[in-house]
């Protein structure tokens, strides 16, 4: 069973790595990076998606770590 797919969302004290569904932030960062880098930790033990929001919220980017039901063919 795959795991939540974690979000990386603007914060107010910098950068927040958060659960699919959660109210709480599982860690705060200072900046995005370190947020993007936890959470992908995060993502890859529980073999799931993690998902890179904009400072306005919107999605900057998604990479998975569960199994893709698309893989790439080659």
């Amino acid at each position: 069973m795959t795991g939540k797919n974690q979000h990386v969302v603007p914060h107010q004290d910098g950068w927040a790595v958060k659960g699919a569904g959660n109210q709480r932030a599982t860690s705060v960062h200072d900046t995005q990076q370190q947020a993007i880098d936890a959470g992908r930790d995060i993502a890859r033990n529980q073999q799931s998606e993690l998902v890179i929001h904009r400072p306005d919220g919107r999605i900057r980017d998604k990479d998975s770590h569960g199994n893709d039901s698309f893989p790439p063919k080659g």
